[in-house]
């Protein structure tokens, strides 16, 4: 056995360490940033305190993947400076040398992100926008001699910058956290920035400080001639609702310069209902003839994020998600779903056909720590279908759809260790509506954590779980009447962290 084994085994190894999403090796991680894909990399940057496992002066800690699911950490690539803590932001492949940082004719990577400190001879944060790049595919960087090259004097809460470049206008678009709205500016080079609009008063949800922005094109049910553009907006944590810290997202239209969102001011639309996926952004430059926007969260809210009960590690990210855009008879409808490449840490699957559920419970046999689970079920006359995954005799998690209120509600309240913060124990919910009487669901469960995509990605609920056990069963039952599980299919998925060589 060699030692890079050993070495995986005891890291990966740990009371609640995920086995198929992304953690750090060691010490405190939280928003993912700077998500680039780059000559066949997927770059995976992140807020990253190597001192402790709870939030303190931020790092950009650094991974790579080819497949969006096996990872592989890198040394820190940003470290604070004089400018201060580097907090969250983006990287793009600035292929046409518009910066002048690369040599004439060759692209290569530009990090954005934001320098954050206080005032001098003050205690007042202050936050700017700096500027780094790449000679070598990310795994060394140089900051600009300028920075900061973005600043507003008038704003403390002026952060997470998000770019892109706008072929319509021709150049690159920042879109940045500005307290409780979203400032948009334009630059021909990286480096002058020019104000053009803000978005965001009195739209959508203003229950805490706007946070790490994203803004991208999608076609509308696949049609290049109906294109949407989705903005993404994070909400900090505020004690006054109980979900904590959330994501909301917009769907409008983008000229270059303004953002017009479509639905009413007041609507409100999630992009996950359940309590730990935060933070999401989604990556830039993946080639056209890929043509996926692909979008990844940090899995855990600031309601409790420095007590989750880890020990040498905190913090991960969720599935990578694709993104697409539906219309229905509300106007039009963001989904996701995880990722084809999932599929490369799927093993064997048990699968069982129309099974009649009432109140007497179903059991399946589990027995397995990483699971995905498949299932389409018809309720009928059934006003509710429960989905309970037995983590052992004492720990369970539910998943309940009621027909009547058409709500679908994932319970942890019995999930297991939860005492490290009055708000963990709760339900999420989510607004899901039958198609032909069907309920649809995908079911990932990793060790500490069940991610659960409803009809086909029109309803997610990201949660952390910490059960002690290792899923011994399932149990189906339905009240009020007979429903049907059309099909059932569970299948083991691998670790991607080695286990198995």
């Amino acid at each position: 056995m060699t030692n890079h084994y050993q070495e995986k085994m005891s890291l990966y190894s740990e009371t609640y360490r995920p086995q198929f999403h992304f953690s750090p090796k060691e010490k405190w991680l939280n928003d993912p940033n700077g998500m680039v894909y780059f000559k066949g990399e997927y770059h995976l940057f992140f807020q990253y305190h190597p001192q402790g496992t709870t939030w303190g002066p931020m790092h950009w800690g650094h991974a790579v993947s080819r497949d969006l699911i096996h990872w592989e950490e890198l040394p820190i690539a940003l470290y604070p400076d004089e400018h201060g803590a580097i907090f969250s932001g983006s990287a793009v492949v600035d292929w046409k040398n518009t910066s002048g940082f690369f040599e004439e004719g060759n692209g290569g990577l530009v990090a954005i992100y934001t320098s954050a400190g206080t005032y001098p001879d003050s205690d007042r944060p202050r936050q700017r926008q700096s500027l780094a790049y790449s000679f070598d595919h990310g795994r060394t960087w140089e900051k600009y001699e300028g920075n900061p090259v973005l600043s507003d004097e008038d704003i403390t809460d002026y952060r997470d910058p998000k770019v892109f470049w706008h072929d319509g206008s021709g150049r690159w678009i920042m879109v940045l956290a500005t307290g409780q709205t979203i400032t948009i500016y334009t630059s021909p080079n990286l480096i002058d920035w020019e104000f053009a609009s803000e978005f965001g008063q009195e739209e959508g949800a203003h229950s805490g400080v706007w946070e790490c922005p994203d803004l991208f094109p999608l076609m509308v049910d696949g049609n290049p001639d109906y294109v949407k553009w989705v903005m993404l907006v994070s909400i900090g944590d505020n004690s006054d609702f109980k979900e904590g810290s959330r994501t909301q997202y917009f769907v409008g239209d983008f000229d270059g310069k303004t953002f017009i969102n479509h639905h009413g001011a007041d609507t409100l639309l999630w992009l996950d209902h359940g309590r730990d996926n935060y933070a999401g952004v989604s990556w830039s430059d993946i080639p056209e003839k890929d043509g996926r926007r692909i979008c990844l969260g940090w899995m855990n809210n600031w309601r409790y994020a420095n007590q989750v009960p880890t020990e040498t590690w905190r913090g991960a990210m969720t599935l990578p998600r694709e993104l697409t855009l539906i219309s229905n008879a509300d106007g039009v409808q963001l989904l996701q779903k995880p990722v084809s490449e999932i599929s490369g840490i799927r093993k064997e699957s048990k699968v069982t056909k129309a099974i009649e559920v009432t109140e007497e419970a179903s059991l399946m046999d589990v027995n397995h720590e990483l699971v995905e689970v498949n299932l389409a079920v018809t309720l009928k006359e059934a006003e509710e279908f429960s989905l309970t995954i037995h983590h052992s005799s004492d720990e369970k998690t539910s998943i309940r759809y009621n027909r009547i209120n058409q709500l679908l509600t994932v319970d942890r309240t019995q999930s297991g260790e939860h005492a490290f913060s009055d708000s963990f124990a709760a339900f999420s919910e989510c607004p899901v509506a039958l198609m032909e009487d069907t309920l649809n669901l995908q079911l990932f469960l990793d060790s500490s954590s069940l991610e659960v995509f409803a009809q086909g990605g029109r309803g997610v609920l990201t949660n952390l779980i910490f059960p002690k056990g290792t899923n011994t069963t399932l149990s189906l039952t339905s009240r009020g009447g007979v429903s049907k599980v059309e099909e059932l299919s569970v299948t083991e998925l691998s670790s991607i962290w080695g286990k198995e060589e």
